[in-house]
């Protein structure tokens, strides 16, 4: 569906959050737009947001609100800014959206979208809603609001990511051997040395495993101590790059956990070339970002301990054709979600359900699934 979608009329939404203003150029921190069928005065919504990319125009936007189902398209403040993302202010940021659903517009039924990374982060919202237990950075006081979230009626993860944390470690390359040297790498974890594979044999997949977790491990490391200098120095923080994160092995090896995906392909490209290149997740950090959004052993951006707190219902559908989201992605989330009404599915389309009628499929999915509870 284009932005011309008949039927569908779309409001721009900006507004201020407890944490933060208007910009002096115009621009309010939370901003989106709300999509409704021409004419209607929906009961029930969704809202989706990211912690980086921006959702205001979300492909199943028009879907949803064909179906009689109002669809907010949202972002926080971090829109873009992911380096400077905080999570507990994130969170009051997508409460602006929730309550200005449930008051300008009416909804009696919110349902939250966990699309892709946004997984973790709209179980994190609905779990401190419910049961706050958020925490801000050391140092830093909690986000004003967060204690006072509107809870929403109804999660729905798609392909959705487990954590954060988890699946920058997933995809991390183990063989870099210095942080500050792209190039410089292990030759018996080189997942792009032939020598290795594919076909990778068990060994080699659990040796890289291990050596994934302590990358991310070793960068927690070295960002407490280098925070800790550059603030005796008088600095707040400091900026830092992550490269070669293009290498999930399930990427290049298909026998590995075995879908519908195209062989030998990210959402990069091709995963070799994408691994050497500037552009993956944790690009661009600061070592306060990295604390809270990448470290496995710190950040509150892994899904399951606020899924664990999750008792609305629970929709989790999985793309069979995803390079970078697999059934084990879904099952863990599906497992971790506290509601005793949850539901799992998968369509057999790409990670942005661009297959002919996989959006409609998806939506008629949702759209059903709500009209059996709501």
């Amino acid at each position: 569906m284009s932005k011309s979608t008949p039927g569908v009329t779309r409001e721009f939404v900006g507004l201020d959050s407890t944490t933060a203003r208007q910009a002096g150029s115009g621009g309010h921190p939370c901003q989106g737009l709300y999509h409704r069928g021409v004419g209607r005065k929906p009961k029930v919504a969704m809202i989706a947001s990211h912690y980086q990319i921006d959702f205001s125009e979300h492909y199943l936007a028009e879907y949803m609100a064909t179906r009689g189902i109002g669809f907010l398209g949202w972002n926080t403040r971090f829109r873009g800014f992911e380096s400077s993302f905080l999570l507990d202010h994130a969170l009051v940021d997508i409460g602006v959206g929730v309550r200005w659903l449930r008051e300008a517009q009416g909804i009696e039924t919110v349902i939250l979208l966990g699309n892709s990374g946004g997984g973790s982060l709209m179980a994190a919202y609905q779990a401190n809603a419910t049961d706050r237990h958020v925490t801000p950075l050391e140092g830093m006081r909690p986000a004003a609001g967060l204690d006072d979230l509107p809870p929403a009626d109804g999660y729905v993860a798609s392909a959705a990511h487990p954590g954060r944390p988890d699946v920058l470690t997933a995809w991390m390359d183990a063989a870099v051997v210095d942080e500050s040297d792209p190039i410089a790498t292990q030759p018996d974890l080189d997942l792009f040395n032939e020598v290795n594979g594919p076909p990778y044999d068990p060994d080699f997949v659990q040796r890289y495993r291990a050596a994934q977790v302590t990358r991310n491990e070793a960068i927690t490391d070295w960002a407490e101590a280098e925070l800790i200098r550059v603030r005796a120095a008088g600095f707040s923080d400091r900026p830092f790059t992550v490269m070669r994160t293009w290498a999930d092995p399930r990427m290049v090896d298909p026998a590995l956990e075995p879908t519908k995906r195209p062989a030998n392909m990210c959402y990069a490209g091709i995963p070799v070339k994408a691994n050497r290149s500037t552009h993956g997740i944790a690009s661009a950090c600061t070592l306060r970002s990295w604390i809270g959004m990448w470290s496995l052993r710190y950040a509150q951006t892994r899904a399951e301990p606020h899924l664990a707190r999750i008792d609305c219902p629970a929709l989790v559908i999985n793309a069979d054709q995803d390079t970078g989201v697999y059934p084990s992605d879904a099952q863990r989330i599906h497992d971790a979600l506290g509601s005793e009404d949850k539901t799992q599915c998968a369509v057999d389309t790409d990670h942005y359900f661009t297959t002919p009628g996989a959006r409609s499929e998806k939506a008629d999915t949702i759209a059903g699934w709500i009209a059996r509870r709501w």
